[in-house]
């Protein structure tokens, strides 16, 4: 779905191998070489905070000079100039703030230093600076900055990017365990059920955690039924199809998680069901 699939950052993870549409046909062309632009930097920040071979303060300054340059500093040498470069004149082009790009960075700082969390508000935090500046860069892209229709908040926009974000979480638990040490599920919900930090690095799902991950999804179906009037806020226009698409393919994998074992195998939606789940929403909101 993605128009592109230029490499960047350090997993050589491109937008084809996101699960969800990163600029789909959908949007307008005059969107689509500035979606990119944000998609780039924000994987490449992204890699840098995931990095095996950088510590933390290494990650920090990487991440640091990003925003440098985005915001005017920098010179050619520079780590990552040029994707941070594009950022910037991208944002100049637009007309849209940095504040989205800048708070994507804080969520990065934080993944450097910060390995779990305590509770499913905290978890909320992060995601209002991993997740939600994503739908916010791309409202504000499309209806102006501030948007310009008043009917539209950023509250709907917010509930689908963080039921996106734990959706990824849920898909990929043990892989950031065993690689980053990172646990995204609430640690006082996985003390109640009994669940092990060790469950997570097993061949199956434990039953404690399977609690735990349910309990998890039920959240996510409730920001998905929060996110629900989005599309129509959004119409008529392709970010509102782009919206409904989206909320059904993270709808048809959060009920597949819900039957599933991520411990066991990565459980995902495939290229085709995505596809037509994308379609259906785009045409149902």
């Amino acid at each position: 779905m993605a128009i592109n699939s230029t490499p960047s950052g350090l997993s050589g993870k491109t937008a084809r191998d996101e699960n969800f549409p990163v600029a789909s046909f959908l949007l307008p062309k005059r969107m689509r070489s500035h979606v990119m632009a944000f998609y780039a930097f924000a994987r490449t920040a992204d890699d840098i905070a995931d990095s095996s071979s950088l510590n933390s303060n290494e990650k920090i300054s990487q991440l640091d000079a990003m925003e440098n340059i985005l915001l005017g500093g920098g010179k050619e040498g520079d780590d990552n100039f040029q994707v941070s470069l594009a950022m910037r004149q991208s944002l100049s082009q637009s007309g849209v703030s940095a504040i989205y790009c800048r708070d994507l960075l804080k969520a990065f700082r934080q993944d450097a230093n910060k390995n779990t969390y305590a509770s499913w508000d905290e978890l909320m935090n992060y995601c209002s600076l991993s997740a939600a500046p994503v739908g916010r860069y791309l409202i504000t892209l499309s209806s102006g900055n501030p948007p310009i229709d008043a009917r539209i908040d950023f509250g709907s926009s917010d509930a689908l990017c963080a039921a996106l974000q734990i959706l990824n979480h849920i898909q990929d638990m043990k892989e950031d365990y065993i690689k980053l040490g990172r646990v995204y599920l609430p640690a006082d919900w996985m003390a109640e059920e009994g669940v092990s930090i060790s469950d997570l690095d097993a061949t199956q799902m434990s039953p404690a955690l399977k609690k735990v991950t349910h309990r998890a999804l039920v959240k996510v179906d409730g920001l998905l039924d929060d996110a629900a009037p989005l599309a129509k806020m959004l119409q008529p226009g392709a970010l509102g199809r782009e919206a409904g698409g989206i909320r059904k393919i993270a709808t048809q994998l959060s009920g597949r998680l819900k039957n599933s074992d991520p411990v066991a195998t990565r459980v995902e939606l495939g290229k085709v069901q995505s596809i037509f789940w994308f379609l259906f929403g785009a045409v149902r909101g």
